[in-house]
């Protein structure tokens, strides 16, 4: 009985202290909800813009030059270092966003370049102008990537023009919202495994037996791929494949000296999503991620030099790089 009551006691002891903390936890947050909401993490060499963004909704495919709020994709306070010379490159989707952004960040390092796009011509010559500036040289092909043999003539091209193919940015994609699973058309459904999907595959299938020893394979994954996405079930399935896809061949192209790696991005003001949502959700785009704010297009290029270099990144294969803004514990 002794040893029972003092069993009670203890246990009602930690229980006050539980009651204790709790409410001093309490007092501090009723404090901190009087202050006022959390600003955008502002935390690189320039400053970027933070929700409400500008309302617009983009006619497919989606161009740059149309955004009222232009992607920041130039990177000014970012300096080469030879970290690619004299190499080359094949970015699909290179005309606008993301693709844009590590075309000119991969000629900086001093690789020239093969912009693969589908009929955004006044972007493309915009990303080309933008190469040329940088010192190095810039094709422009327009295609769809989801056709096999556009694939293989794209490949045909960039080797016709430089001689060979280093690196393969699969960077292209279709993405577009259904709030319901029963609005998700086949035709819908099947555009988006064939783009984003049969895309990768294509231009790996094209591009491998011609990539020496030392090259490398750049996917752009997504946070959807990681996390799901309630009204981008096609997208999210495909990103997801993407992360599988780059696994698994990382690991089956090792022999070959091939590495191939994906980045995952969260939110990233480009013309993608604004050619997906509607004008009021396009204004808050990206203001639930931690950091709250969407990122610029310069802010994800540089990982895919990293993930390109022989310097950098000789021993990665099969990764998958999210930068998502931050995670958040739920």
């Amino acid at each position: 009985m002794k040893a029972q009551t003092l069993n009670k006691r203890q246990a009602e002891k930690v229980a006050d202290k539980q009651i204790k903390i709790q409410k001093e936890i309490d007092k501090i947050e009723k404090k901190q909800k009087k202050k006022e909401p959390t600003k955008a993490m502002q935390a690189g060499a320039r400053e970027y813009p933070e929700p409400p963004l500008s309302k617009q909704h983009l006619k497919k495919p989606g161009l740059e030059k149309d955004l009222s709020i232009k992607p920041m994709y130039d990177a000014p306070f970012y300096k080469g270092s030879e970290k690619l010379q004299d190499m080359v490159a094949i970015i699909t989707g290179g005309d606008s966003g993301i693709g844009r952004a590590v075309a000119v960040l991969f000629a900086r390092e001093g690789a020239d370049i093969a912009i693969v796009y589908l009929n955004e011509h006044e972007d493309a010559e915009e990303t080309k102008s933008m190469v040329e500036k940088e010192g190095r040289n810039c094709l422009l092909i327009p295609g769809d990537v989801s056709d096999k043999e556009f694939c293989k003539t794209a490949v045909q091209q960039t080797i016709d023009e430089f001689g060979k193919l280093d690196i393969l940015v699969n960077n292209a994609a279709f993405q577009l919202h259904v709030s319901k699973f029963e609005d998700l058309s086949e035709e819908h459904f099947d555009l988006t495994l064939k783009t984003n999907l049969y895309g990768y595959f294509y231009m790996a299938k094209a591009a491998i037996p011609v990539m020496e020893y030392g090259s490398a394979i750049i996917n752009t994954g997504s946070v959807t791929g990681l996390m799901g996405n309630k009204n981008l079930l096609d997208y999210s399935l495909t990103k997801g494949g993407i992360h599988a896809f780059t696994r698994s061949l990382g690991t089956h192209l090792i022999e070959k000296g091939i590495r191939v790696n994906a980045v995952a991005p969260g939110p990233v003001w480009t013309p993608l999503n604004p050619a997906d949502k509607q004008k009021e959700d396009v204004a808050k785009f990206g203001e639930d991620t931690p950091m709250k704010r969407p990122a610029q297009p310069e802010e994800i290029a540089p990982a895919y030099v990293f993930l390109a270099s022989p310097q950098c990144s000789s021993y990665i294969t099969g990764e998958i790089l999210p930068i998502i803004g931050g995670y958040s514990g739920g």
